[in-house]
């Protein structure tokens, strides 16, 4: 590690510090495309972090939304059909593969096929 690397730790905010992390952890995982770098219309494997699951109905069709966090951006992750998913909450790590398209200018993926990763220490 550089010097600029270890000063820049000292001096970095929190959130900062979680990114890296995100980022640092996404990119062990084989196969994985970073959010930022995710095409529309185009399937993908990302992995990261929940940060919040809400239940909003989409015309009438229960629907689980949650948000994934990567390190560097975040992706909306829908579920139609579903109030809950056993495993899906915040703070928990998944690996997930899908479709990804634009929904009022957000990344958004559907159904998505999802694997629950453990949690840093277990």
């Amino acid at each position: 590690m550089t010097l600029k690397e270890r000063m820049r730790k000292v001096v970095a905010s929190q959130a900062e510090i979680e990114a890296d992390e995100e980022r640092a952890d996404a990119l062990r995982s084989v196969g994985c495309t970073p959010v930022e770098k995710l095409a529309d219309r185009t399937r993908a494997s990302v992995s990261g972090v929940i940060r919040s699951v809400v239940l909003r109905p989409r015309e009438g069709v229960p629907a689980l939304e949650a948000e994934l966090y990567d390190g560097s951006g975040t992706l909306d992750l829908v579920w139609l059909g579903r109030r809950e998913i056993a495993g899906i909450a915040p703070g928990r790590r998944v690996r997930i593969e899908g479709l990804v398209c634009q929904v009022d200018g957000r990344r958004t993926v559907f159904n998505p096929k999802y694997e629950l990763r453990p949690r840093p220490g277990e």
